[in-house]
């Protein structure tokens, strides 16, 4: 049962992190957007990897799965699933991208160097190196469209003179259920807001012992009337190190807790899409998870 009183509240939003509270909600429905945000919001990444040529040392398949963990800045909004059986793809499922790299000595080096970078051009293959090549009519679909990997200094490969790399990849929309290179977050994760409650006035000595004991920023030391008195000044900043119940004359003074039904999100973005966005689509995920549950019980027939 929901109360009355559930709220959302951005705390921190920053280019891919954010952090929010969830107050007033079940620990399940919590635990879903949690799952849902790994493993069921889609996002574009390497299906299939053509190898034309590959003379590195790094093997076929360890370079396809490179490949497929680089993740990739395209809106899986704008694309459909791919059929089940579908080879081939088309301009409506399908990204596809080329990387065709050769290394070659650099002539001008100096005879002594022993520096890769000086002796050698394109000896480190990155990700600034993948080009996004349209099909069909992508041209004209995303004219403004800039497909490419979120970070350009992804390293996959280190090659030697005459070595190359010629491979052709084709992106697909999926789900992190299916594989973890779809998930779209770093990391997905909550915890309970924590309640610190000082029993009885702390004061002086003791004070400055138990700030110690909690992170910077917990425990602030006030000046009455010429005594330093402790006060709980920002409990969200707490580890629950458990700290303070090492130290006899403060462990029954201090009254560590959760309140139950305050949820600490931290979203953090690989950079396919804001957090923001991440969050949106989680929660259509799952209104549209209700919707279904309820058109599937109206639909069971009544005794």
């Amino acid at each position: 049962r929901l109360p009355q009183a559930f709220r959302v509240d951005v705390i921190r939003e920053e280019e891919d992190t954010l952090e929010f509270d969830m107050v007033g909600i079940d620990a399940a429905i919590a635990n879903a957007f949690r799952r849902i945000l790994l493993a069921e919001v889609p996002t574009m990444a390497v299906e299939k990897v053509f190898v034309y040529n590959n003379t590195s040392i790094v093997q076929d398949e360890i370079l396809a799965h490179r490949l497929g963990l680089i993740p990739i800045r395209a809106d899986p909004r704008l694309f459909e699933y791919r059929n089940q059986g579908d080879q081939e793809g088309t301009e409506i499922d399908t990204l596809q991208f080329q990387l065709k790299i050769k290394c070659k000595r650099n002539p001008q080096a100096a005879k002594e160097s022993s520096d890769p970078d000086e002796l050698y051009f394109n000896h480190k293959v990155y990700s600034k190196h993948m080009t996004w090549v349209p099909l069909g009519n992508q041209t004209d679909l995303f004219p403004d469209a800039d497909f490419r990997p979120v970070h350009d200094d992804i390293l996959i490969a280190l090659l030697r003179p005459g070595q190359e790399i010629d491979v052709l990849m084709h992106c697909v929309k999926g789900i992190g259920k299916d594989h973890a290179k779809f998930s779209p977050v770093a990391t997905a994760s909550y915890r309970l807001l924590p309640d610190i409650t000082l029993l009885q006035p702390i004061e002086d000595e003791a004070a400055e012992t138990l700030q110690k004991c909690f992170s910077p920023g917990v425990i602030e030391i006030q000046n009455i009337n010429g005594k330093k008195v402790a006060r709980v000044a920002n409990a969200r900043l707490d580890t629950f190190s458990r700290e303070v119940f090492r130290h006899e004359g403060l462990k029954n003074l201090v009254r560590l807790a959760r309140v139950r039904n305050h949820y600490i999100f931290t979203v953090e973005s690989t950079g396919i899409l804001p957090p923001d966005v991440l969050v949106s689509e989680a929660i259509k995920i799952l209104m549209g998870k209700c919707q279904r549950f309820l058109n599937e019980l109206d639909s069971v027939p009544m005794e």
